[in-house]
C-alpha cells in the first residue's frame, strides 16, 4: 500500500463535511474558516516511541494518546478544539496497525468534535506528531501569567496515578489498582473542565511533566510565589508506597492546575458538580517568589525536578 492509498483509506475517507472546512485533505494545504469574533489557538507535540509510550504499546491506545496530549494543551487555555494535522512515521506499513491507529484517533476527535484537515506519513521510527487548533473569544485564552497574590491554587484528577500505571507496565508491582495502566495508557484530556473555567480561573497550566515542576512554571509565569500542602492531594488513590513522589515528579498525568480568586471558590464547587474528575484545593498564592511546600504544616522538600527530553549536563 503506498502513502497516498494508506491516507485515502484510512483518514480522508473519515474526514468530517463541516462548514468550517473549506478544503481538507488532499491539497497542499488546508483551507479553514474561523468567524470572526475568535481567536486562533494553536499546540503540538510529538510522541515517540521508547520516550512517550512502550515498545508493544497496542495501535488504538497510540492513536489515541498522540491526539489527547495535544487536546490537553488546549484545555489548559480554555480553548474550543476545532481541527488537527497527524504526522505518522513509522517502519513499515501495516494495514492491520494503522487501521487500529486510525480508530483510536478517531474515537477521541469524534467525541471532542475535531476534524483532521492534513498531514503526513513518512518511514522512520514510530513517532507520531499532531497539531491542534482551537478557537476562544478575542482575550479569553487561560494564560500561565495570570494569577494575582491571594488566588486560591487547584488541581484536577489524581496526580501520579499515570506514573503508578507506568510503573506497572514495566514489570509486576503489587498494590497498584488497574485503572492507573488505563490512565497511562488512555489518558483523558480535561477539555470539558478546560471550558468550564472559562472566566473563572486567572491562569492555569496542564500537569504533564509533574505537579511540582508545572506549578513551578506557573507560578513563575504569574511571578508569584505560594504556599502549598502536600497533604492535600488525593495520594491514596495513586496505591503506591511513593505515591507523594509520583504526584510531584512522575509526569503523564495529563491534569491541569489553576488558580481562582477566593470570591470565586463557591462558583467552582458549582461548576465542578458535573466533572468527570475530582478537584482538589492544594494552596494558594503569595507575593513573594518563594514555594514553600508543607507536609502536615511543616516545610518539606517537593523533591527533584519533573521529566526532561533534555536535562543540563552536569
Amino acid at each position: 500500500m503506498d502513502e497516498f492509498a494508506l491516507i485515502e483509506r484510512f483518514f480522508a475517507s473519515r474526514v468530517a463535511d463541516r462548514a468550517d472546512i473549506r478544503l481538507g485533505i488532499g491539497d497542499d494545504a488546508a483551507v479553514t474558516r474561523c468567524d470572526s469574533d475568535t481567536e486562533l489557538v494553536i499546540a503540538t507535540d510529538t510522541i515517540v516511541e521508547g520516550t512517550h509510550f512502550l515498545p508493544g504499546t497496542s495501535a488504538h491506545a497510540i492513536g489515541h494518546r498522540c491526539l489527547a496530549v495535544n487536546l490537553s494543551d488546549l484545555a489548559a487555555m480554555g480553548a474550543e478544539p476545532r481541527w488537527c494535522t497527524l504526522s505518522l512515521t513509522m517502519p513499515d506499513v501495516d494495514p492491520d496497525w494503522v487501521d487500529a491507529f486510525a480508530n483510536g484517533f478517531f474515537a477521541l476527535a469524534e467525541r471532542y468534535g475535531v476534524a483532521l484537515i492534513g498531514g503526513d506519513t513518512v518511514r522512520g521510527s514510530l513517532a507520531v506528531t499532531v497539531t491542534v487548533h482551537g478557537c476562544v473569544a478575542p482575550g479569553a485564552a487561560i494564560r500561565r501569567g495570570g494569577a494575582r497574590a491571594g488566588d486560591l491554587i487547584y488541581v484536577t484528577g489524581v496526580p501520579g496515578q499515570a506514573a503508578a500505571g507506568l510503573r506497572v507496565l514495566r514489570g509486576p508491582t503489587a498494590g497498584i489498582a488497574a485503572d492507573a495502566v488505563e490512565k497511562f495508557t488512555y489518558p483523558e484530556p480535561r477539555v470539558a473542565e478546560g471550558l468550564g473555567l472559562r472566566g473563572l480561573a486567572t491562569a492555569m497550566i496542564d500537569v504533564s511533566d509533574g505537579l511540582a515542576v508545572d506549578t513551578t512554571r506557573l507560578l513563575a509565569a504569574s511571578e508569584l510565589g505560594a504556599t502549598l500542602e502536600l497533604g492535600k492531594l488525593p495520594l491514596d488513590a495513586v496505591g503506591a508506597d511513593d505515591a507523594l513522589a509520583l504526584a510531584l515528579t512522575g509526569g503523564d498525568d495529563y491534569e491541569l492546575c489553576f488558580c481562582i480568586p477566593p470570591e470565586c471558590e463557591a462558583e467552582l464547587v458549582r461548576r465542578s458538580a458535573g466533572w468527570a474528575c475530582q478537584v482538589t484545593r492544594i494552596g494558594a498564592t503569595r507575593p513573594e517568589r518563594e514555594i514553600t511546600w508543607l507536609w502536615e504544616g511543616r516545610p518539606c522538600d517537593a523533591g527533584g525536578a519533573g521529566f526532561e527530553h533534555f536535562p543540563a549536563r552536569p
